[in-house]
């Protein structure tokens, strides 16, 4: 079993950049069944109204939930006062099972994080290289389970990577996926230094390809048991508990985490 934990789908309502105009699925399915991948997260393309877009997101998902999950976007200013409305309907109606932040909208908030808390999700947050907050989350929300993809940087800012490496080390509740990390000594260091059991395979599709994305897991050359741990059982660990058995995600992560001791 192969889940990528990273991956956006939907039309944004901007024109700046692909990651804001629109995130089609079609090439992206057909590469990731190439590589063997499974199940995707999906959570939307940047856009001024989340509430409309994780709505996009979704159907997509509801037209096919055993190969879709689900997160809720949301952004830390402009849904304010919002934001637990936003996860209710997402947990409750949509069956997500986590939530996504971005720091190019705006930095993560309390709100956002008792969010979390309230309906035990994992928080996706891309910390744009600010990743001294994981210290602050980590203390403040010890129960909540943080996601900070890129080993901290997309921009492939070495310093904040390697600071991120030492918040996975310390941190329980501190995580990271794969997505568009291209220092692989640094990835390599990740595992030697947090473990396996911190890592999640991602894509960061469907712009980057997630064939060349899960050939570096294979490149890490891990045993079996920490491959199966990247690439599917932590991150099924991490929404094990999402929406404390009240949504209708909770069935079917149990069918997931069956299918996976069955199938290993």
């Amino acid at each position: 079993m192969i889940i990528d934990a990273h991956c956006h789908a939907g039309k944004g309502d901007g024109l700046t950049g692909p990651w804001d105009t629109f995130a089609p699925l079609e090439k992206y399915l057909a590469r990731a069944n190439r590589a063997g991948i499974g199940q995707t997260v999906l959570f939307a393309a940047f856009h001024t109204d989340y509430a409309r877009a994780n709505r996009e997101v979704a159907r997509i998902v509801a037209a096919n939930p055993d190969r879709f999950f689900g997160f809720a976007f949301v952004h830390g200013e402009r849904d304010r006062g919002r934001v637990l409305t936003m996860i209710r309907e997402a947990v409750t109606q949509f069956g997500f099972c986590g939530i996504k932040v971005h720091r190019h909208d705006a930095r993560i908030t309390r709100e956002i994080c008792e969010a979390a808390r309230a309906f035990s999700l994992p928080v996706l947050y891309d910390a744009a290289g600010e990743v001294a907050i994981c210290e602050l989350l980590a203390e403040e929300y010890p129960d909540v389970n943080f996601i900070i993809p890129h080993l901290g940087s997309f921009a492939d800012d070495w310093a904040a990577q390697l600071a991120l490496i030492d918040h996975l080390t310390r941190h329980a509740n501190i995580f990271t996926d794969t997505s568009g990390v291209r220092r692989f000594d640094l990835l390599e260091q990740a595992v030697r230094r947090a473990g396996a059991r911190k890592i999640l395979f991602g894509s960061d599709g469907p712009w980057l390809h997630p064939l060349v994305e899960l050939a570096k897991i294979h490149a890490l050359d891990l045993s079996a048991a920490d491959r199966k741990l990247v690439l599917a059982d932590n991150f099924l660990r991490l929404i094990r508990a999402a929406g404390s058995g009240n949504s209708p995600f909770a069935f079917r992560t149990e069918n997931f985490m069956t299918a996976a001791v069955s199938n290993p």
